[in-house]
């Protein structure tokens, strides 16, 4: 699949702008720091699976340079997402899943963007604030305790979301119950990301039903990640590309 191959005006930018463009943004240097660090700690935490359970861990107990190395969505992939709320222009987003808060402050350098992030666990969620407070970011909040609970809560709130990531718990049941949870708070050309859509046979069948909801008018299969479009006029299009 190239840009020569796609005849959707839409998909043709997208594709061009979002997947193409390796374009470096100042500041992801200084993230990338961050995440060296946490490559070379010796740090222990605690982990407990609220989602599925690791495969690369038996106990709780775990290295953050494990973690890091196993948890964290590499660089490629966080520029991608900062590319893709940077060309939707995205100014509300939600992520499921914020960990060590790598990802959070790419999305947040999207500088009318607010970020609200989701995380169950203590120990990441301590490291996350550090990198935060370490930035002075000042558009970016972590809702604290199991997603079961915080995000049925936050969507009360009817404000509309343009970009929703989803990288939280990693099996078929919670991913659909979250993809309908914000699907009813999606803007009308929103667009939600799933990481992992290959991580198991669960989050593949997620993954294959989601693209095929009735709601969603588009899909991009990435392999590491999928992304479904919300925007009617799209017209039922799906692709799968290389990153």
């Amino acid at each position: 699949m190239d840009e020569h191959s796609i005849h959707s005006p839409y998909f043709f930018d997208f594709y061009e702008k979002v997947i193409l463009n390796k374009n470096q943004i100042p500041g992801f240097d200084e993230i990338e720091n961050v995440r060296n660090k946490l490559l070379q700690s010796t740090l222990e935490i605690e982990m407990k699976d609220l989602g599925a359970q690791s495969a690369h861990f038996k106990n709780e107990k775990r290295s953050l340079a494990k973690v890091a190395t196993t948890s964290i969505s590499p660089r490629p992939l966080c520029e991608l997402f900062f590319r893709l709320v940077n060309y939707m222009e995205a100014t509300s987003i939600v992520e499921l899943g914020t960990s060590a808060g790598i990802t959070s402050l790419y999305l947040a350098k999207q500088s009318q963007s607010k970020v609200v992030t989701f995380e169950g666990n203590k120990d990441l969620i301590n490291i996350a604030f550090t990198h935060f407070e370490y930035f002075n970011t000042k558009n970016i909040r972590l809702i604290e305790g199991n997603i079961d609970n915080t995000l049925s809560d936050y969507l009360q709130n009817p404000s509309k979301i343009d970009f929703a990531l989803m990288d939280a718990n990693h099996r078929y049941e919670p991913t659909i119950r979250y993809f309908n949870l914000l699907s009813k708070r999606i803007a009308q050309k929103g667009i939600i990301v799933l990481d992992d859509i290959y991580h198991s046979e669960e989050m593949t069948k997620a993954w294959k039903e989601l693209s095929r909801h009735e709601l969603v008018y588009g899909s991009v299969d990435l392999f590491r990640c999928g992304i479904l479009f919300f925007d009617p006029a799209l017209n039922r299009q799906h692709f799968v590309w290389k990153m």
